[in-house]
């Protein structure tokens, strides 16, 4: 057995997210079987992601890890999968790697970008699977200034959605909207690992900054209050888009592994439920 690192990139739309779910069209399923097909095997080859995106989102970066039986020429496998594969996915590398490469827990960060257009004259019917409309125009400057209380070490319990025994403690590393060319306006957001809907959580707290509606300093007491508020509305999946996975050398892959696997409790002391952290959106 062989490990290699796919590099995987997909529109979400009309998937069920990423992780394979019986009766659902998910893009695990959708890669798995091609590989097999395109690798001969009787047997389902298992990917293992980075990040389990949720339903709707998409990724052009997303980076997963299958344990191969016998000789994998890279190329060879990369067009039988781009004729066995639908059109909204693609693979677009493959590298053999180590058995100390996970595609989870070796990774650093993972990057993600959130598209909104808030001018009528940007709305592209082209494109309207990757961007969410918003209706009034947003203050980036405010956002920006909101956006830096999030960064660092925080229980983001009051952005995702909990589960019983995960822990909501994130460490994000960069926070920050600016416009393209074009006047779209785009958060780029980087964490260690995100919690299930945490980015769109985020979004939803800084949009009524954005609107004047709150002040800036107003995201971060619903930060320090670990709870869900109402005035928090998680945003549309269409506009979230899986931009990078960063990994440390070769080298330092299994170190690596070992950091993200110890149980973080909540920054001030208290502890949290569990160590697996689970990369979502």
């Amino acid at each position: 057995m062989a490990r290699w690192r796919l590099d995987i990139a997909y529109d979400g739309t009309n998937f069920s997210g990423w992780a394979r779910q019986p009766g659902q069209r998910t893009v695990q399923e959708v890669c798995e079987v091609a590989l097999a097909v395109a690798l001969g095997s009787a047997d389902r080859i298992g990917l293992h992601c980075a990040g389990r995106t949720d339903a709707g989102v998409h990724a052009r970066g997303q980076v997963a890890h299958a344990d191969i039986a016998g000789v994998v020429d890279p190329q060879d496998l990369l067009r039988r999968m781009a004729g066995l594969l639908p059109n909204d996915v693609a693979l677009r590398a493959c590298t053999q790697v180590t058995a100390d490469f996970d595609a989870r827990f070796s990774a650093m960060f993972r990057r993600y970008s959130y598209v909104l257009v808030d001018d009528v004259a940007l709305i592209d019917p082209v494109r309207r699977h990757t961007m969410v409309w918003h209706r009034r125009r947003l203050n980036i400057e405010a956002m920006n200034t909101a956006a830096a209380l999030l960064l660092g070490e925080h229980d983001f319990a009051a952005f995702c959605k909990t589960r019983p025994y995960g822990t909501t403690v994130r460490t994000l590393q960069v926070c920050s909207w600016s416009r393209t060319r074009s006047g779209a306006a785009v958060l780029d957001i980087r964490a260690d690992a995100f919690c299930r809907s945490m980015v769109r959580g985020v979004v939803g707290a800084l949009v009524p900054v954005g609107n004047g509606r709150q002040p800036p300093e107003w995201v971060g007491q619903v930060l320090a209050s670990r709870r869900k508020d109402p005035r928090v509305i998680v945003m549309p999946a269409a506009g979230l888009t899986l931009e990078q996975v960063g990994y440390p050398p070769p080298e330092e892959w299994a170190a690596q592994q070992t950091v993200t696997r110890v149980r973080r409790d909540r920054p001030e002391g208290g502890s949290d439920q569990g160590a697996d952290r689970p990369s979502c959106c």
